[in-house]
């Protein structure tokens, strides 16, 4: 999501590796495993390269690996386990259908169990808006202040602006099946819905917004959730039909089935890894507001934090 990715990335080269027809868990083999880079899938969103820039630092320091970051999209990370060049995603959010088809049917994916972070996925406004109209946080209530949401990309809807397209996101059904006289517009990324927020914010303009949390920007202003229809199970399963609010998120990690059974050291520091939405905000916070490098941050976080990673580290 941001350019911030290469800031941070530690590629080291790969060495040469004989061993090729050894066996899984054989000694060439898991020579071979720890001789490559653990491969970690870069999602387009500051809080998962926050994650990753700490994992991939601990990698580093604390196991000796070499760590190479694949910027790729949610999709894209999947099909990465398939074609072999993938081994972690270490922040995913829901995508059943995925984990239908990696995990149990091809079964070239593995659940490393949950990451620590709960994420939350919905509609928001600027918190002046709330004062401004109280009721405004009622979905019901959306197509009577549609006007002031128009915009020249909505034409004579109000706008409903989301990020990136690949991002987990329901709200064309949303739009169309609550009857809500707004349309989806795209901004493109995150680093579009931060200015958006901020902009809105600090000029007092209208902004009906996809956001999320964790998210190092409710630090620093406040947004007010829209409470969309509750969320009950199974009221996404058909996507077309979509008329609830998102579902709260346990965040998990997804590993190669190979890498859960050849990484060893790594792979077991990745199944620990497990920190909160505050942590990850504040190593996300670093990286955005103070310049810092994913490196850079990484180090500060792990230095002041060694009572929360020191379990992470296999014995």
């Amino acid at each position: 999501m941001l350019s911030l990715i290469a800031a941070f990335a530690i590629v080291l080269p790969l060495s040469a590796c004989s061993g090729d027809t050894a066996e899984p868990g054989s000694t060439s083999a898991a020579a071979e495993s720890n001789d490559r880079p653990v491969r970690i899938a870069m999602n387009p969103w500051v809080g998962y390269e926050a994650s990753a820039a700490v994992v991939a630092y601990l990698l580093k320091t604390e196991l000796g690996r070499k760590v190479e970051f694949k910027k790729l999209t949610e999709e894209q990370s999947w099909k990465g386990f398939e074609e072999g060049t993938v081994d972690v995603i270490i922040e995913n959010w829901g995508r059943e259908a995925e984990k239908k088809e990696y995990i149990e049917q091809k079964k070239v994916a593995v659940s490393a169990g949950t990451n620590g972070n709960v994420g939350v996925i919905g509609w928001y406004v600027p918190q002046w808006m709330v004062e401004k109209y109280p009721d405004i946080t009622d979905y019901r209530n959306l197509n009577k202040y549609a006007n002031l949401f128009k915009t020249a990309k909505s034409g004579e809807q109000g706008q409903v602006l989301d990020g990136d397209p690949s991002f987990v996101t329901n709200d064309l059904a949303l739009v169309k099946n609550l009857g809500l006289n707004y349309k989806v517009v795209y901004s493109g990324s995150e680093d579009a819905l931060i200015a958006a927020a901020r902009r809105a914010t600090r000029q007092k303009t209208p902004l009906l917004m996809y956001f999320y949390e964790p998210q190092w920007l409710f630090t620093q202003l406040k947004l007010v959730k829209v409470n969309l229809p509750p969320y009950a199970i199974g009221c996404d399963a058909d996507p077309e039909k979509v008329k609830c609010d998102y579902p709260p998120y346990l965040l998990d990690k997804i590993v190669s089935a190979d890498f859960a059974k050849n990484g060893g050291a790594a792979y077991e520091f990745i199944r620990n890894f497990s920190w909160s939405n505050d942590h990850q905000n504040a190593v996300a916070n670093d990286m955005v507001n103070n310049r810092l490098t994913g490196e850079q941050a990484a180090k500060k976080w792990v230095e002041a934090n060694k009572i929360v990673w020191q379990d992470w580290i296999p014995r």
